[in-house]
């Protein structure tokens, strides 16, 4: 009998090494300017992460929404990842759909992590080991798909495996597994 794999509901997937996890943070050019130069971000209001990168490109409408005109790659701890998941309150978690590269929504979720207070203070000042500008990979893409090649867009997109989460954590986001 046939029986079909699919991906869990809501699973935290990231680009990641053995000491950091990758998120993507949208913003307008000023701020992407000056994040990339000082390899940081500014205090204020909330920062909204998400580890897929075709969500981040959706947000940003491929670059294009007025103020998310520009994705960045933000290299954080694991450390800092796990303890802004493990804290609600400044931490905000949210299970968006997961997006295919036309933007269209799947029918699994994605996590988006909306830091704010002690949590964005902890990003900026501890987390944060590297911002990469990938706005023009996002760009890329999009003309890519306007041209009918995907076969070449999806060799762009980057490899976002599952992200092993320990079960107390899991439960505490409401993931699957």
């Amino acid at each position: 009998m046939f029986e079909e794999k699919r991906v869990p509901d809501r699973q935290v997937r990231a680009r990641q090494t053995e000491t950091t996890v990758r998120v993507y943070q949208t913003c307008s050019p000023a701020i992407a300017d000056a994040a990339l130069e000082k390899q940081t971000f500014e205090r204020g209001g909330t920062a909204w992460l998400v580890p897929s990168f075709r969500c981040a490109a959706h947000r940003s409408g491929s670059g294009s929404k007025p103020g998310h005109e520009r994705v960045l790659a933000v290299d954080i701890t694991r450390d800092g990842f796990e303890w802004a998941l493990a804290n609600a309150g400044p931490v905000l978690v949210e299970w968006d759909p997961e997006r295919d590269l036309d933007h269209s929504a799947l029918n699994f979720r994605a996590i988006r992590i909306g830091l704010s207070g002690e949590a964005v203070d902890r990003y900026v000042d501890e987390w944060i080991t590297a911002i990469t500008d990938v706005t023009p990979v996002v760009r890329d893409i999009a003309g890519l798909l306007a041209t009918d090649q995907l076969h070449k867009a999806v060799k762009l997109v980057p490899h976002e495996p599952p992200y092993p989460l320990p079960a107390e954590l899991a439960d505490a986001i409401d993931a699957t597994a």
